[in-house]
């Protein structure tokens, strides 16, 4: 249980910070590429959510796995769009990586 609140407390950290760098996109993506990545950073803490309630995990977690990986593309997508500078980009980076061991880990301990 323990590991499922790290990893939200983790997930809304990464929130606070991909919400100041959604604000410098350009006004004509604001409301399309950095209205999915928020999307996305909602969808991942409400599966962590999910995940710490539900008996039957896995799936769940692997939904997660997937929706991280999915972000990871937005935010490289935003680097080469050059909406984000490179020091951003690796500050978020730094967040998913993070994010993603928690969460491969807590896939391997449900195999």
């Amino acid at each position: 249980m323990n590991n499922e609140l790290t990893i939200q407390t983790k997930v809304r950290d990464m929130m606070t910070y991909s919400f100041i760098a959604l604000k410098q996109f350009p006004k004509s993506e604001r409301f399309v590429l950095a209205a999915e990545i928020r999307q996305s950073i909602y969808k991942i803490l409400k599966l962590t959510v999910i995940a710490s309630k539900r008996y039957h995990k896995k799936t769940t977690v692997q939904d997660l796995d997937v929706e991280l990986a999915t972000l990871r593309n937005m935010v490289k997508v935003s680097l080469d769009l050059k909406y984000i500078d490179m020091k951003k980009y690796e500050n978020w980076q730094r967040h998913l990586v993070e994010i993603g061991k928690m969460v491969g880990g807590w896939l391997k301990s449900l195999n």
